[in-house]
């Protein structure tokens, strides 16, 4: 998203920050695979794990998830009194059958990166596209 809006001229306009529901990988450098697909686009990432806390929903205006699970379970998060909007980013700009930006850890080589790199990109493409325009609900 840092790269979009970067590319936007408007990287001073918006606060991002990435942070998971589980705490697995608090305070690691993003697994090297992802490092070396960020550096094949140019982008450099400094950025450590950490993990999402209540607060985020309030100091953010829109918080992602990946996949259905993590949609409910940021859903299930959600304290009475944030204003966040709980949103899938697959749900902006992808075709119906990539909607779900799959977990590549798991998985063999950087390809699986590669894969999501492309549909973060598209997506955060779209949803800026359409928030700039007010029409995220």
């Amino acid at each position: 998203m840092m790269d979009v809006l970067k590319r936007a001229g408007l990287q001073g306009e918006w606060h991002v920050d990435s942070a998971g529901i589980e705490g697995w990988h608090c305070d690691r450098r993003p697994d090297e695979r992802a490092l070396n697909v960020l550096a094949r686009h140019n982008i450099d990432y400094n950025g450590r794990a950490r993990v999402l806390i209540p607060e985020d929903f309030l100091m953010f205006d829109y918080i992602f998830g990946m996949d259905r699970s993590n949609l409910a379970e940021l859903k299930r998060m959600t304290p009475d009194y944030a204003t966040a909007k709980v949103l899938l980013l697959g749900d902006f700009g992808l075709k119906p059958d990539e909607r779900i930006i799959e977990d590549p850890y798991y998985n063999v080589g950087e390809a699986p990166f590669e894969k999501i790199y492309q549909q973060c990109n598209i997506a955060c493409h779209h949803f800026l596209k359409q928030a700039l325009r007010n029409q995220i609900m």
